[in-house]
């Protein structure tokens, strides 16, 4: 049928055919556009978005290397039953101030206790046997902190301190998560060079003698349980 067309029916029949499967083609190529857009979405970001920060002993220092840089904080305050105890943390220990830093304003210290008390010596805080207390040090990470204690800081009454872990130590890292502070009127300087003084008490030392008079049990934990609440003020 087509051998007797003329030729300009001809053209007209091949141009309707070449249009009708351009657009065909164009139509299954946006479609196939479409369907890889969607196969490739946010999925990569979602999972990073996702994804838990915790510390341990290899990213512990760099991390508190930056985060000590934009968190220029120095001055908090432990809230107890006594009144308040408010500690001056020193720059000059950058990792043991920004790790006080960073914990406070994770809330890890709240409802935590002064769980060791030495009449005339230290009070010290910073733990409980609580299961929430334990979730918490879980979430933020397992790391020690190394000593600093070649800033000339000594163990004067009042400082604030890092006891080191109980774990075999023999290099005196500190456990991160507790701190003591001198109550002894003549100091503790035996403690020099041992354990790393981060800060001081510059109002409240009348509660820390309080804290320091305590009846204690066996294992030094005072028989009335001091909780704390801890929280920046500068």
């Amino acid at each position: 049928m087509i051998l007797n067309m003329t030729l300009f029916q001809k053209i007209f029949v091949f141009t309707l055919v070449c249009i009708f499967f351009s657009c065909d083609n164009k139509k299954k190529y946006k479609n196939k556009e479409i369907n890889i857009t969607k196969k490739n979405s946010v999925k990569p970001n979602q999972k990073k978005e996702n994804k838990i920060f915790v510390l341990d002993d290899k990213n512990a220092i760099p991390f508190f290397y930056e985060y000590a840089k934009v968190n220029k904080e120095n001055k908090i305050r432990i809230e107890t039953k006594f009144g308040n105890i408010d500690v001056r943390l020193f720059d000059e220990t950058p990792y043991h101030r920004s790790n006080f830093i960073y914990l406070t304003k994770k809330k890890y210290f709240d409802g935590t206790f002064f769980h060791r008390v030495v009449k005339d010596f230290i009070i010290q805080g910073g733990n409980s046997d609580s299961y929430e207390i334990s979730k918490r040090r879980r979430n933020i990470g397992r790391y020690l902190l190394p000593p600093d204690t070649n800033k000339g800081f000594k163990h004067h009454r009042g400082v604030i301190s890092m006891p080191s872990s109980n774990i075999d130590n023999p290099y005196k890292l500190a456990s991160p998560y507790e701190f003591f502070i001198v109550q002894s009127k003549n100091g503790a300087y035996h403690l020099d060079k041992n354990y790393t003084v981060f800060g001081e008490v510059i109002n409240g030392l009348s509660v820390v003698d309080r804290i320091s008079n305590l009846e204690t049990d066996k294992r030094e934990w005072p028989m009335e349980n001091i909780k704390m609440k801890v929280y920046i003020i500068d």
